[in-house]
């Protein structure tokens, strides 16, 4: 391997993560017009992921040991899970999204209180800045506050509040369970968005269940699901471990681009001025929320050779998992 291939490859890697999470909401929208619902199919793919990351990292997931931390992230990953999926089946998929994005603001508050880490006048500049592009996308004079406009729109926020809370939680646990492999983060994720969804299902109205002659088709949609989304977040997993956090939130915001263009393609929905601005004032806090945190460019050479950290940054800060679907 070339070593320009070899630099580039956890970019792309990163950037694959993103393409898949922006066109998943589709094969969403095609189980629930076959009869299953959001919450039953971010409950059967969440599964489907678990049990494929388990069967194929059996040898090297290791025992899982009880932590009330590992409860409470797979309790934010479930709340991530139903929040996207329900919310890009029932409304507009970037504005689901664009609130889904509102992280900066959400992660800045939960550090405070989880991390211990100090809200900077940057931090809360930038939580400001991303909350206004929400205000600007959903301000209209008709309908006077700028709150969301539908159930929809509101799972969207309630996922992105999950999904920073997911963030931080993996922080967490990999500072208090350092043992813990990637592939056990993972599967508690899955397991628990699996699980959260299962309790949803049962207070959501039902639509009628598949045809018997769509069975198939929805099996293997789910399956298929499952394998993809699994494979892509290890796969993710391996280019945030080699590439500086900052960078990485940064390649993410592709998922942006790539859910644009497919809400275009698949469904005709075009974003209009509103969503625009919003959407702008969003990314502008994401791009600047790494760059504000990034890490200094000269280091002490003792810092630098230090066993467990990489670039200045100890490796269990660098590395997150997301639990999307």
């Amino acid at each position: 391997m070339t070593g320009g291939v070899r630099n580039a490859w956890p970019t792309l890697a990163i950037m694959l993560g993103a393409s898949v999470w922006g066109l998943v909401w589709y094969p969403m929208r095609m189980l629930a017009a076959m009869g299953l619902s959001g919450t039953a199919a971010s409950a059967t793919t969440s599964a489907a992921a678990c049990v494929f990351v388990l069967l194929a990292k059996r040898r090297s997931i290791s025992t899982l040991s009880w932590h009330w931390l590992l409860v409470g992230l797979g309790v934010a990953a479930g709340v991530t899970n139903i929040g996207f999926v329900w919310g890009a089946i029932h409304g507009q998929v970037m504005r689901v999204l664009l609130l889904f994005y509102l992280t900066p603001a959400w992660t800045a508050v939960f550090a405070h209180f989880i991390l211990k880490e100090r809200l900077s006048r940057a931090d809360a500049a930038l939580s400001l800045l991303s909350l206004a592009g929400a205000v600007t996308m959903l301000w209209s004079p008709k309908l006077g506050l700028p709150l969301p406009a539908n159930l929809a729109e509101w799972a969207g926020l309630m996922g992105g509040m999950g999904f920073a809370m997911s963030n931080v939680l993996v922080v967490k646990v990999t500072r208090t369970l350092p043992a813990m492999k990637p592939e056990m983060r993972t599967a508690v994720i899955f397991g628990g968005a699996a699980l959260i969804a299962s309790i949803v299902t049962l207070f959501e109205p039902m639509p009628a269940p598949p045809a018997a002659a769509l069975l198939p088709a929805v099996t293997a949609i789910v399956i298929g699901l499952g394998v993809v989304l699994a494979g892509n977040n290890m796969i993710v997993q391996l280019g945030l471990a080699r590439v500086p956090a900052n960078r990485a939130s940064i390649i993410m915001l592709f998922e942006l681009v790539v859910t644009a263009l497919s809400a275009w393609l698949f469904a005709g929905e075009v974003p209009g001025p509103r969503e625009w601005a919003g959407g702008a004032c969003i990314v502008v806090a994401c791009v600047l929320s790494a760059w504000v945190h990034r890490p200094r460019a000269a280091r002490p050479a003792a810092v630098a050779d230090t066993p467990g950290i990489v670039d200045g940054v100890p490796e269990s800060k660098k590395k997150s998992t997301r639990a999307m679907v």
